[in-house]
């Protein structure tokens, strides 16, 4: 509470309580919390021990990726660059075995999951919030990505 009695407004997406939401995960064996406060919303998602000894392979399979154009869509007025939320590893599909959520050509609305960014052990499915088509994947599966590094791009004309 503040000065004047009122309760301050804590932001549940700050680097102290996403770690202390990872720990309370961990140590109550949570699969998965979805959060949302005012228009802002996060999702955590934790893998077990399968997914984690299983996402390795994928790095050996990079030459799949190689089937993606090596020149990415030009940015018009429709094209929307899709850039990584968060630090880590960019993944394609859900495991080695899947296919890719999404490729090139294929149409998204806001609620498809177009990959997994793993970060601290914690699986993140990375929804398009946007509806079009895939005209450019930017990233290989595997590959270590930064915060705000282009992912995709979407023809949101399409």
């Amino acid at each position: 509470m503040n000065a004047g009695g009122k309760r301050e407004a804590v932001n549940v997406f700050g680097i102290d309580q996403l770690k202390e939401l990872i720990e309370l995960m961990e140590q109550h064996d949570l699969a998965e919390i979805d959060l949302q406060q005012d228009t802002d919303r996060i999702s955590l998602k934790r893998g077990g021990a399968q997914p984690l000894q299983a996402m390795p392979a994928p790095m050996a399979a990079a030459p799949v990726a190689a089937a993606t154009p090596a020149e990415p869509a030009g940015d018009g007025p429709n094209i929307l660059t899709i850039k990584s939320p968060m630090v880590g590893t960019f993944y394609t599909k859900p495991n080695p075995e899947s296919e890719n959520f999404v490729k090139v050509g294929a149409m998204v609305s806001p609620d498809t999951v177009i990959c997994i960014v793993e970060a601290m052990k914690v699986f993140n499915e990375i929804p398009a919030e946007v509806s079009g088509k895939v005209v450019a994947v930017l990233a290989e599966n595997g590959q270590p990505v930064d915060f705000d590094k282009p992912l995709f791009k979407i023809d949101t004309s399409a």
